[in-house]
């Protein structure tokens, strides 16, 4: 018998190579874990490889959370440096940035809302995708 549910898991071997987003200017890639349509929250995994990062001070329209599973990763203005195990909050509103990875690194990135007002620098209309304030499905 099969139980009906609303619970998601999904394994490491579950991703699907093509759903990852690629930034490769930036030396990073996305993978969104979860998204909520109605409200632009999501959940993903981040990869970065050495040197990688942001290169600009930006904010966010909604509060940032991150963990970080592997690497070193710096935001090089407050020299805020996520090693493994370490846990990273940015509230709403709250400029932040550039980052670089040092190592190579692995994250877990939370959004409670969306993730910008207007479309940064480093994305593109592809990857930006409903992530804008004022996107989100009513």
């Amino acid at each position: 018998m099969t139980l009906e549910t609303l619970e998601i898991l999904i394994n490491q071997e579950d991703l699907i190579s093509e759903n990852w987003l690629n930034f490769p200017e930036y030396g990073f890639r996305q993978y969104f874990l979860w998204r909520n349509e109605k409200t632009g929250a999501s959940i993903a995994l981040l990869e970065y490889e050495p040197g990688g990062g942001i290169p600009i001070k930006h904010s966010h329209a909604s509060n940032q959370f991150m963990y970080c599973l592997d690497g070193e990763y710096e935001y090089t203005d407050s020299k805020i440096t996520l090693n493994a195990g370490s846990f990273y909050m940015n509230p709403k509103d709250h400029p932040h940035g550039p980052t670089v990875a040092r190592t190579k690194c692995r994250l877990v990135e939370v959004y409670d809302g969306p993730h910008y007002y207007e479309k940064p620098s480093f994305h593109t209309d592809e990857t930006i995708g409903g992530f804008l304030d004022g996107q989100q499905k009513s």
